[in-house]
């Protein structure tokens, strides 16, 4: 089931109280500033007056309209949008410049992505804007961060991928190292500011100013190393890729079955003596070898390969009910199609469908976050370029309506 989308039926959100700047492009940035927008915030994403975010032509896919004709926005760029009011501004120009500087003036927050000093160089920094703002939150997103020797490079999520570790944990030993299927840095990246900016924001509600943030999507991919970079630190042996199983616990990983194959996560002894009921080895849960965690860790190479073998005796559609009803945590690898056919995925409402200013609904996938009192909103799809340029200009900046006409026939908006 889907959920219901309708903007009656929703209470003002959380952050209703809170306008957001959004001058962020392709997929970290607007990640972030997509999360403030579903819970309420006022998102103004300023885009280029004549292409917009990059990845509105990262596709096909593209949306199509209800005229039948391919939209400019594709799947990308839909994904990481929504509940995004679109203003055109060229910030190259002085005019422009002073439009932004003018809405950051009524601005909580402003999030960018531009490479190290680019916006200083249009007066459009954070210390320029705090002037004439002491309480904006100004949160920059970069590759490598505001210092250090790499901060004027240039780097997408694959590169930070490999830079940061992840790479080299992640695939068959025996073959090359392998990026996630999804842009992982980009993404954690935008769910690590999000939490930044509400930090900052409560931060103010205490000290009534603003501060500066500065967020690196290296930095980010280095600190979900977590457990793997302590497991470095406190052995001195450097991590390797293990395929799917695990390099801490045993069994977690993915085994085989007369059909299909399941993955079977065993977090505790508890977990353990259950599977090896379920699986008929009782003798492997008696075995002193194996009793406890570190025990099966060390000794992983005689433990898994009889788990292995009587897996083999059903199918993956007849383990999973088994394994459940013990309480050992396992589940089938599902193909996305899969993942919102399940009958669970579906009661949870994680697929949406928002409607679109060409006429048609577009699919979207539902945050996580779900509070009782203010919870998310999803009133709009992803703007189409521009859309929202004159109301933001008359309601934020009290322009006429021949200023804006004079504004975009010079191609400054």
């Amino acid at each position: 089931m889907e959920r219901d989308n309708t903007a009656a039926a929703q209470p003002r959100g959380a952050l209703s109280h809170l306008k957001i700047l959004d001058l962020t492009r392709v997929l970290a940035g607007p990640w972030a500033t997509q999360t403030l927008a579903d819970m309420g915030a006022d998102v103004i994403k300023v885009e280029r007056p004549e292409h917009g975010d990059d990845t509105r032509g990262w596709g096909p896919p593209f949306l199509t309209g209800a005229d039948g004709a391919e939209t400019r926005d594709s799947s990308y760029f839909l994904s990481a949008n929504r509940g995004k009011r679109s203003i055109t501004v060229d910030i190259a120009t002085a005019e422009g410049q002073a439009l932004i500087a003018e809405l950051a003036k009524d601005s909580d927050v402003l999030v960018e992505n531009y490479k190290v000093g680019t916006l200083a160089r249009y007066g459009l920094d954070y210390d320029s804007l705090r002037a004439v703002n002491p309480r904006l939150i100004y949160c920059s997103i970069t590759g490598f961060g505001q210092d250090g020797p790499y901060a004027p490079l240039p780097g997408y999520d694959f590169v930070f991928q490999g830079m940061g570790g992840l790479m080299s944990i992640t695939g068959d030993p025996a073959g090359e190292p392998m990026k996630s299927g999804i842009a992982i840095t980009d993404l954690l990246t935008g769910v690590y500011a999000s939490t930044a900016i509400l930090a900052a924001v409560e931060h103010r509600r205490v000290s009534g100013v603003g501060q500066y943030i500065d967020m690196s999507l290296l930095d980010c991919v280095i600190t979900i190393s977590s457990y793997q970079a302590i497991n470095y630190f406190l052995s001195g042996r450097v991590p390797q890729r293990m395929g799917n199983a695990h390099s801490n616990m045993v069994p977690y990983q993915v085994f085989a079955c007369k059909q299909g194959s399941v993955i079977v996560a065993v977090g505790n002894d508890g977990q353990y003596r259950a599977l090896c009921g379920a699986i008929g080895r009782a003798d492997l849960a008696a075995d002193e070898r194996y009793a406890t965690a570190g025990g099966r860790n060390r000794n992983r190479d005689t433990l898994i390969p009889p788990i292995a073998e009587a897996m083999l005796a059903r199918t993956m559609q007849e383990w999973v009910p088994i394994l459940q009803a013990v309480n050992v945590p396992c589940g089938p690898i599902y193909n996305i199609e899969q993942v919102f056919q399940d009958p669970h995925v579906r009661h949870r409402g994680m697929q949406l469908s928002l409607p679109h200013a060409s006429g048609v609904d577009t699919p979207a996938v539902a945050n996580p976050i779900r509070m009782r009192d203010t919870p998310m909103r999803y009133d709009r799809a992803a703007p189409t370029l521009g859309q929202h340029t004159d109301d933001v200009l008359r309601e934020r900046l009290g322009l006429d309506q021949a200023r804006i006409a004079e504004l975009k026939g010079r191609g400054i908006i």
